[in-house]
């Protein structure tokens, strides 16, 4: 072989080296980053699932779950260790509690007076005693409705700094329609901080998504109500926000041909008849739309859009009794 074969053969070499090197430097660079990460979990009872689409690193999702797992701590009304079950079982005696716990009860006590009442988070003697996802089609007494009501209103808890006390010792609080969506929001929070703006978190229906996506934006499907193949009867397309729907076909149970479902009327102790469905609220919050999803649905359609009409930055979609869609425009 004379010098210009060897040459030519180190060059060649070198070429399929650089061809290499580049190859998987485009890989490692963007193909790979560019494959979506994702894992689910259960926490608040149902499942949460997280998708980073511009990160590879697994151990944030970990992080969001572990932060998931430390509000169930804080915000559950069932766990023995957590803040609102002290609360509630307490008979009236002043509790301490973190700091994150006592903020998110004064949220629950603003959103009460924002809707007069409609919203009210000493409901949880209510919830018990309907205790709809486990109900064995049972309508509770009007006497025990009676001595449920007597417990709720949101004007009798009081917070001093980090310690809640409840004035009537036999109130129970429930942060159920507020704390998924802070907790999302805590989370996506978590992400952008660390460098993550394109992916999602599904919480159970509480839908947050990060930034824009590169490929168009997020489209959201809204459940059909009551089709047991969850078949979508709209989608919605956003960048960077949150879909929150709040309906009672979500949790109920159906006797004497009525549906009972899950979302409870503080002025009479039963489910609301509003004339909906459904109700979706896109907002850039997840807490405020958890919040507002719930309240437009008692509220009822025009109500609610009178309500929402000095919220520049809040979007909702009614579905009646019918499956009819209207948009709060």
């Amino acid at each position: 072989m004379n010098d210009n074969d060897k040459r030519k053969k180190i060059m060649l070499a070198l070429i399929l080296s650089a061809i290499i090197v580049l190859i998987s430097f485009i890989y490692n660079n963007y193909v790979a980053k560019a494959k979506p990460v994702a894992k689910s979990d259960f926490l608040f009872n149902t499942i949460v699932e997280i998708q980073l689409n511009d990160s590879t690193d697994e151990s944030l999702i970990d992080d969001c779950f572990a932060l998931g797992d430390r509000y169930e701590q804080y915000f559950s009304r069932t766990r023995t260790d957590s803040d609102i079950y002290k609360i509630n079982h307490a008979g009236g005696a002043s509790v301490e509690v973190h700091e994150e716990t006592a903020a998110l009860i004064r949220t629950g006590i603003e959103y009460g007076a924002f809707s007069e009442g409609a919203f009210d988070i000493t409901i949880g003697a209510l919830s018990d005693l309907w205790d709809i996802p486990n109900n064995q089609n049972t309508v509770p007494s009007q006497a025990d409705i009676a001595r449920a009501l007597a417990t709720v209103d949101y004007k009798q808890i009081d917070v001093t700094g980090n310690t809640v006390t409840l004035k009537n010792p036999d109130a129970m609080l429930d942060l159920g329609g507020i704390a998924k969506g802070y907790a999302a929001d805590q989370m996506k929070a978590y992400l952008n901080e660390n460098g993550v703006h394109e992916g999602f978190i599904n919480l159970g229906g509480n839908v947050l998504t990060l930034g824009e996506k590169k490929d168009g934006p997020y489209r959201i499907g809204i459940q059909k109500p009551f089709d047991e193949g969850g078949a979508v009867i709209t989608t919605v397309e956003i960048d960077d926000q949150s879909v929150v729907t709040s309906g009672r076909y979500e949790r109920y149970f159906e006797k004497d041909g009525r549906i009972y479902h899950h979302i409870l009327n503080p002025a009479d102790g039963y489910p609301y008849e509003s004339g909906l469905n459904g109700v979706t609220i896109i907002s850039d919050s997840s807490m405020e739309g958890d919040a507002l999803s719930t309240i437009c649905f008692a509220l009822g359609m025009e109500k609610a859009k009178a309500l929402l009409s000095n919220m520049t930055d809040v979007d909702a979609i009614f579905i009646d009794k019918d499956n009819r869609l209207f948009l709060d425009d």
